[in-house]
This record gives structure tokens, C-alpha cells and sequence, in this order.
């Protein structure tokens, strides 16, 4: 039984640049760097409310068939001002892959790739916000 989102890890071939890119991101740097000595093949952040684990593993590591195209499946990350967030990480170096859109019931997504070819979906989720506040509230 699947039970929430414990973590995601992007690929990319340039952990150095994605480390720092990151960082600038998420506003900390990664607790988590592996190998401690050498270049890094994996780094791990916390984000969020939850500190849901972001890693980025060297590409040389992922599974065969991974590739190096825009990946196909997007997690989306809770955020209060899409607008602003959207903006920011296009500012970073990101590019549009969904606009802004408002959906049904309050829910606006967007989506930009990284410089590194991973897809970063974004959501104001309107449900997001009722479960942090009922586990805030317990």
C-alpha cells in the first residue's frame, strides 16, 4: 500500500552544477553527499513540511534505459505562490514545460525542466493544505 512520498531523486550528468543549483533552490545544502571524498555520485536534501527527501544521483548510476530526454513522470511539489515559484525557477535557468494553468476545485500546476533535464512539477493543492493543517491541529 503505497502511503505518501517519502522522496525523489533526479538524474542529472552534472552533479557539481546540480548540487549548486539546488541548493540555491531549496536555500540549504545537501546533509547527505556521497562519496564524502571525490566528486559526489549521489547528495540528498530535506524539503518541505514533511522534509521529503531530493536526491540527485550521478547519471552514470541510474538504471539502464533511464536516458538522457526529459523524463515522462512528474512529481508535483506543494507551493503557496505558484506564480512566484514558477518565475523563480525559470530565473534559475529552468525552462517552461507546463505554463501556469488554473484547474478545477482551486488546483493550479505548472511544470519546468532543471538544467539538468528533470521535469519539477509545481501545485497549489488546496487538499495539501488541509492534511498539514488536520496533522497540525492532532
Amino acid at each position: 500500500m503505497l502511503r505518501g512520498l517519502s522522496g525523489i531523486c533526479y538524474s542529472t550528468n552534472d552533479m557539481p552544477s546540480a548540487i549548486a543549483w539546488y541548493s540555491e533552490l531549496v536555500g540549504t545544502s545537501p546533509y547527505f553527499v556521497r562519496p564524502v571524498e571525490g566528486p559526489p555520485a549521489y547528495a540528498e536534501f530535506r524539503v518541505g513540511d514533511l522534509q521529503t527527501e531530493l536526491g540527485l544521483i550521478d547519471r552514470r548510476y541510474t538504471p539502464d534505459g533511464s536516458g538522457d530526454g526529459v523524463g515522462g513522470v512528474v512529481t508535483a511539489w506543494h507551493v503557496d505562490d505558484i506564480r512566484a515559484t514558477f518565475d523563480r525557477l525559470v530565473s534559475l535557468g529552468a525552462r517552461e514545460h507546463e505554463p501556469v494553468t488554473e484547474q478545477e476545485s482551486g488546483f493550479v500546476t505548472a511544470s519546468v525542466v532543471d538544467p539538468f533535464g528533470n521535469v519539477i512539477g509545481l501545485e497549489y493543492n488546496p487538499h495539501y493544505l488541509k492534511m498539514i493543517a488536520a496533522r497540525t491541529e492532532a
